[in-house]
C-alpha cells in the first residue's frame, strides 16, 4: 500500500485553553475544523464494559460513547486506550475482572465524571488478559471498533501507560502507516528504536517522570530521539516531570502536568487530547485497511 503522510491541520493553534476535568467551554473555544466543529455537545454519554466474548471483539473492553451519540448520527473522533499491568484480566471468566480497566487514565476519569472534552470522542479501553499487548490483536481491536462504532475513520488515537506505553510503541512500531493512528500518546513507556522509521508519518508526543523506577526515562528519551534522527514529518516530542516517579500519567491525562514539566525537553502545554485532534489520516486510506 502507498504510503501516507499523517496531514497536519494547523489552521490555528490548540491552547491549553480548552478543559477536562470540570471547566467550561464556549463559543471562543479555538477548535474549529470543520468535521468537528458541528459535533453536538457531549454531556455526559455512556460508558459500557462488554465482556470478553460478549462480542467479536479480540479484547473485553469498555466503551465511552457521547451523550448524542446515534448510530444515525454524526461519526466522532475514537481514542484507544490501553492500560498497565496491574489492569490485566480475563473477564470471560470473572466478569468482575472488566473492572480493572477503571483504575487509571480516562476510563477512570470517565467512571468518576471528570471526563469533560471541549471535542466528544468515543473513547475504548481494551483489557489485556495476556501476557502483555500484542500489536496485531490491537489493530483487530480498532477495526472491530472502526465496523462496530460511528467512528471518524481519519482520526483514531492511540494512548497508554506504562504497559500500554510499552504496547502504544509497538503498535505503531509494527505498523507504521499500515496503523490506524493519526498520532499517538505513550506515557512511561518504550519500544524499540530499530523501529523508528515508522513513526516517521505518526506524529508522537512521549510523557515520562525521570524518577521513574520501574520503566527507566531513558526508554523515552532513547526512542524520542531515533525517531528525530530520521527527521519525521512532525517533530516527535518529549515531556519529562522532574521528581516524578513511575506514575506520569495521572497528571499528563488530567492536565494537571501543565507547567510542571522539565524546561529543557518539550513543554506541556496543551491537553494531549486537543494536541491529537491537529491530525488524521485520509479517511479512503484507514478504510481501506478493515477487513
Amino acid at each position: 500500500m502507498k504510503s501516507t503522510k499523517t496531514r497536519s491541520l494547523f489552521l490555528m493553534l490548540i491552547v491549553s485553553g480548552l478543559f477536562l476535568n470540570g471547566c467550561n467551554t464556549d463559543e471562543n473555544d479555538p477548535i474549529n475544523y470543520n468535521d468537528l466543529k458541528n459535533l453536538p455537545q457531549d454531556a455526559g454519554g455512556t460508558h459500557k464494559g462488554n465482556v470478553l466474548g460478549s462480542t467479536d471483539s479480540p479484547y473485553g473492553y469498555y466503551v465511552y460513547t457521547p451523550s448524542t451519540y446515534a448510530m444515525d448520527g454524526p461519526v466522532y473522533p475514537l481514542m484507544v486506550f490501553l492500560h498497565g499491568s496491574g489492569e490485566k484480566g480475563n473477564s470471560s471468566t470473572d466478569a468482575n475482572k472488566l473492572l480493572l480497566v477503571l483504575r487509571n487514565g480516562p476510563p477512570m476519569m470517565i467512571n468518576k465524571n471528570n471526563w469533560k472534552p471541549y471535542t466528544p470522542m468515543i473513547v475504548v479501553s481494551p483489557q489485556c488478559h495476556d501476557g502483555g499487548w500484542n500489536a496485531q490483536k490491537i489493530h483487530e481491536f480498532i477495526g472491530y471498533c472502526i465496523k462496530t462504532y460511528k467512528v471518524n475513520p481519519s482520526r483514531i488515537y492511540i494512548t497508554g501507560l506504562s504497559m500500554g506505553g510499552y504496547g502504544t510503541f509497538d503498535y505503531v512500531g509494527a505498523y507504521g502507516n499500515e496503523s490506524y493512528a493519526a498520532a499517538c500518546v505513550p506515557i512511561c513507556g518504550g519500544g524499540s528504536t530499530s523501529r523508528a522509521a515508522n513513526f516517521l508519518d505518526i506524529p508522537t508526543w512521549a510523557f515520562h517522570g525521570d524518577a521513574d523506577g520501574t520503566v527507566s526515562v531513558n526508554n523515552s528519551i532513547n526512542m524520542v530521539k531515533a525517531i528525530n534522527e530520521l527527521i519525521p514529518i512532525q517533530k516527535a516530542k518529549l515531556t519529562i516531570y522532574p521528581g516524578v516517579g513511575h506514575n506520569s500519567w495521572s497528571m499528563t491525562y488530567d492536565g494537571t502536568g501543565i507547567g510542571k514539566e522539565r524546561s529543557d525537553y518539550d513543554p506541556y502545554n496543551t491537553l494531549i487530547y486537543d494536541w491529537m485532534l491537529q491530525y488524521q489520516r485520509e479517511e479512503s486510506e484507514i478504510l481501506a485497511l478493515v477487513k
